[in-house]
């Protein structure tokens, strides 16, 4: 066996359409194209999601509600699980190297929920008010950073 002698099965290949080569050839004048229409000029590109002139379903589907493009997601973690974390500080880089938050997004948000039953630092970029009131009545800090502290 050589690679050179390799031939694809029978039937595979077909010949090329030749158009545009005279009236006798079954493809001259509109060379396949028929009369008018879209398909027919040159540079023709059907549109994604065209149903031939019908109402595409994109358009006919109602749009609710609003997508706000400057949203910002934050990676949250509640009160009660930092409770139950060993250490008395805590920050996003911390939280990340414990497995307790997977991705920051756009930055750590603690929000109150659950009991705080000691001193502990946390550095956020927000806190929820229940949060700051549960960790400053146990006796610990709640500190702001990034852009949110100047705010």
């Amino acid at each position: 066996m050589n690679l050179s002698e390799l031939k694809p099965p029978a039937g595979q290949n077909r010949p090329q359409k030749r158009i545009g080569r005279g009236m006798g050839s079954r493809r001259g004048k509109t060379s396949g194209r028929g009369h008018k229409g879209a398909k027919s000029v040159s540079g023709y590109s059907k549109m994604r999601g065209f149903e031939g002139g019908q109402m595409p379903l994109h358009r006919r589907l109602p749009k609710r509600g609003f997508k706000n493009p400057f949203r910002k997601e934050y990676a949250i973690v509640n009160v009660s699980r930092l409770n139950g974390l060993e250490g008395d500080h805590f920050d996003a880089a911390r939280l990340v190297e414990l497995g307790v938050v997977a991705k920051l997004k756009a930055g750590l948000k603690v929000l109150g929920m659950g009991e705080v039953d000691r001193a502990i630092i946390v550095r956020a970029d927000l806190f929820s008010e229940s949060a700051r009131r549960k960790i400053e009545a146990a006796g610990g800090k709640a500190e702001l950073i990034g852009s949110a502290a100047g705010t």
